[in-house]
């Protein structure tokens, strides 16, 4: 069986679509076999058929895999039910895709993809660039939803590139009510709809103080999720206080905790100490995750607390520093407040305001620390969102491995880590193993990296050969396939009265 063609549009035109449709050195083949179909734990794959013997759905042959702690070149098969066999002989299947000289590795997952805005006319965008990153399952717990039943009830509704989730989102829900009780009521409903966590911005929203943020807290160890946080400082002078009221407020409920991109926020001037302050959290009990994106700039809305009276003093910076994302256009005093009176115009800082070698690569070297990306691509063909919404991962990996962080480690940062900070939501993804569900990144490890930029954020990354969710291929060589995305969330009554798990 060859894979269908139909509906499978191509992606709109750019070098990095030419140059990867011009790729032959492997190609999707059919292909089927006259051995049973045997895998590791010694099962049979697919349903036997009349006329043929049993196989799999998807066979990928020659690829090198990390498994069970060591490199090797398994045949991985998709299983009719979506589920991975991992096999030492050989796999039949009714499509073989040929990988030699690539790496096979469960898909990545983006636990800070944001699309929070308008995300029902955004979505498609938002997910296929997630998705030709690599990424799996895009799950926005740095924002998310204020109704976290209602958004589920309407994503449920419409086919996804890839595994969709959100967490609460406590900036909305302090808009919706003034009283803590009101707005712990309604944080309380999205986790009991199937919200995956809490989130809160504290540097947005300042007011906030330790006290409600303990209710939230408590809340998240009430219903065993994480908490995920964007400290309350980024300047120099207080990072570090907004590392100290993090790791207090996870020792005072035991809460687990994860801080939103250190090295944006608490760790920009001071990452080595902030490092070792949860480090010693961790190791006195505390759960305590961070993230990183990789990249050495940030950018934010002009029009949020980030950018308020003080701005200049607090980062160094000058008018001219910032630059409209996907317009080139440079800002000058006028142009500022123009933009700082409407919402949702994204400026960036220039490269170099936070130091690779400083921030990201001494985070890196954590094992408390993971790759999550803090953003999306709304909008084409140039969109006014940060290029680590369409390049975060293949960024990641080429950074780590210039640096010398094995392959290994780096892709541990954006599969089992990630889905442990989520566990247990996630259940089995994030791992290559026999019975796992069948979502896999197959990418070339020579040429794989980001090719987004401030300039041009849409661009595709580079050395992403195919994409597979939910056992189907969802992007190949350049085109979009099949769409197999689901929920991910806690089972939770749904508001017609049917029960999802």
């Amino acid at each position: 069986m060859k894979l269908s063609k139909k509906a499978a549009p191509d992606l709109p035109a750019s070098p990095d679509r030419r140059r990867i449709l011009k790729m032959s050195a492997w190609g999707l083949l059919s292909a089927l076999s006259n051995n049973p179909a045997t895998g590791a734990a010694g099962g049979r794959g697919g349903r036997e058929r009349p006329g043929r013997p049993a196989g799999y759905s998807l066979v990928i042959k020659g690829a090198r895999a990390y498994v069970g702690g060591r490199w090797s070149e398994p045949d991985i098969g998709v299983a009719e039910d979506g589920r991975l066999v991992v096999g030492a002989a050989p796999l039949p299947g009714e499509s073989v895709l040929r990988a030699e000289g690539k790496v096979a590795a469960p898909g990545f997952i983006d636990i800070l993809g944001d699309n929070s805005l308008l995300p029902e006319k955004t979505y498609e965008i938002f997910e296929r660039h997630k998705l030709t990153d690599g990424v799996t399952a895009a799950l926005q717990m740095h924002g998310g939803a204020a109704d976290a039943g209602a958004f589920y009830e309407a994503f449920g509704r419409v086919p996804h590139w890839t595994h969709y989730g959100v967490s609460t989102k406590v900036m909305s829900i302090r808009h919706l009510a003034r009283e803590v009780k009101e707005r712990a009521r309604l944080v309380e409903r999205c986790l009991d709809e199937g919200a995956l966590g809490v989130s809160h911005s504290l540097e947005y929203q300042p007011d906030t103080t330790p006290e409600e943020m303990l209710v939230y807290a408590r809340l998240a160890k009430k219903y065993d999720r994480p908490l995920f946080l964007h400290l309350r400082y980024s300047s120099a002078e207080r990072e570090l206080e907004g590392v100290d009221e993090a790791v207090a407020l996870a020792r005072a409920c035991g809460a687990r905790l994860h801080i939103d991109h250190l090295h944006s926020t608490g760790g920009t001037y001071h990452m080595a100490e902030a490092l070792d302050k949860i480090r010693e959290a961790v190791r006195s009990g505390l759960e305590i995750t961070t993230c990183v994106y990789p990249y050495s700039y940030w950018a934010t809305y002009l029009d949020s607390a980030r950018f308020a009276p003080g701005w200049q003093k607090r980062y160094g910076l000058t008018y001219g520093d910032l630059e409209v994302v996907g317009t080139g256009e440079r800002l000058t005093e006028e142009s500022f407040e123009k933009y700082r009176r409407m919402k949702g115009v994204l400026a960036a800082v220039p490269a170099g305001m936070t130091p690779l070698e400083s921030t990201v690569d001494l985070a890196l070297r954590e094992d408390f620390c993971l790759v999550a990306s803090d953003g999306g691509i709304e909008s084409e063909p140039r969109a006014n969102n940060h290029p680590r919404g369409a390049g975060c991962f293949a960024t990641a990996i080429r950074r780590a491995l210039s640096i010398g962080l094995p392959l290994e480690n780096i892709l541990e940062k954006m599969t089992s880590l990630p889905a442990r900070v989520l566990r247990p939501a996630l259940g089995r993804r994030g791992v290559l193993e026999t019975g796992a569900p069948a979502d896999l990144t197959v990418f070339d490890p020579e040429t794989v990296d980001g090719a987004a930029t401030v300039a041009d954020p849409n661009r595709l990354s580079r050395g992403i050969e195919a994409v597979i969710v939910g056992g189907k291929v969802a992007y190949l060589k350049g085109k979009l396939m099949a769409r197999n995305g689901g929920e991910i969330s806690f089972a939770r009554p749904r508001r017609n009265g049917i029960h999802a798990e």
